[in-house]
């Protein structure tokens, strides 16, 4: 079955079309994205303002006629953060799909958790054991433990890279005394969630996924994504403390000039430095393992799961 999947995050919308079929890995056949950066077009009032309606509804029309022509059989679409906590989001969806003709669903925090635990599950297998999986993304933190394919715990927190940036920072480089504020107001709420996290038992592995990870993965030394998704990379709680300094103490311009960082993401990276270090470090875990699916593969490897199977005609 040929699958596209439509994901609206808070920096990027990106349409995935994807070869599947149930017990099988989805093979990639199809990308198509562009960084709308939907949470810098919320108004002082929290509404998505005019200007990211239309860009949005421009894109999923043009995400549905480019589905139709890869051949698409079935289209599923999903928002997160940014449309999550619009005010007008309900509105917004409803305007989309009189104007498109598509029902995207909106994940909750802990939805978003739980399918990206679900695609680290996948990929690392059951002879990980207990794993504790983090995902930085543009508005929120996503934190998830377990044995199973369901974790134990899974939770959010308003702690995304992009929300940070725009609501702590008020210069490029950000002021230190702006940076040793957000530091303190990352690992407060951080904090309250570690026991909740920890208290079902100690993880076997420790996993990250997300652009920010992987970006900081990259600039620590981690193999490029050019070498193909079955390289392993991981990132040390050393080398993310390091970075999380240094970041802040560079401008846009400059980060954007290291290694796998793109100039979209620059800005947001050392808000995002300060999340992972703060995370590795209450959470005391040393080293991650880069995960290279997510929240998206999650959401496909949940629809896959409810095809058919030749078994069930046994």
């Amino acid at each position: 079955m040929r699958l596209g999947v439509l994901d609206i995050g808070s920096n990027t919308v990106h349409l995935l079309v994807v070869d599947a079929h149930r017990g099988a890995r989805p093979i990639p056949a199809y990308s198509h994205k562009e960084e709308l950066r939907l949470s810098e077009h919320l108004e002082d009032g929290g509404s998505l303002a005019k200007s990211g309606i239309e860009r949005l509804g421009a894109f999923v029309a043009e995400a549905l006629r480019i589905a139709e022509d890869k051949g698409v059989e079935d289209f599923m679409a999903f928002a997160t953060s940014a449309v999550r906590e619009a005010t007008n989001g309900v509105q917004v969806l409803a305007e989309i799909n009189e104007r498109c003709g598509v029902d995207i669903e909106v994940l909750s925090g802990g939805d978003e958790a739980r399918l990206t635990f679900l695609a680290v599950r996948r990929w690392f297998g059951w002879s990980s054991g207990r794993l504790l999986a983090f995902d930085i993304g543009g508005g929120s933190l996503e934190i998830a433990a377990g044995v199973d394919e369901e974790p134990d715990v899974a939770v959010s927190l308003p702690l995304g890279a992009g929300r940070l940036t725009r609501d702590w920072f008020t210069a490029d480089p950000p002021p230190a005394e702006e940076v040793r504020k957000l530091r303190k107001h990352v690992r407060a709420e951080i904090a309250r969630t570690v026991g909740d996290v920890v208290r079902y038992g100690e993880a076997n592995r420790a996993v990250a996924t997300s652009k920010t990870f992987r970006q900081l993965a990259r600039i620590a030394g981690a193999a490029p994504s050019s070498e193909g998704p079955y390289v392993p990379r991981s990132l040390t709680r050393e080398r993310v403390a390091e970075w999380a300094v240094r970041l802040t103490t560079m401008g846009s311009a400059e980060r954007a000039e290291l290694s796998g960082v793109s100039p979209g993401r620059a800005a947001q990276l050392a808000a995002g430095a300060i999340v992972a270090d703060a995370t590795m470090d209450l959470f005391e875990v040393d080293r991650l393992d880069l995960c290279p699916w997510a929240l998206r593969e999650g959401v496909i490897l949940r629809r896959l799961d409810l095809l058919p199977s030749r078994f069930d005609q046994l």
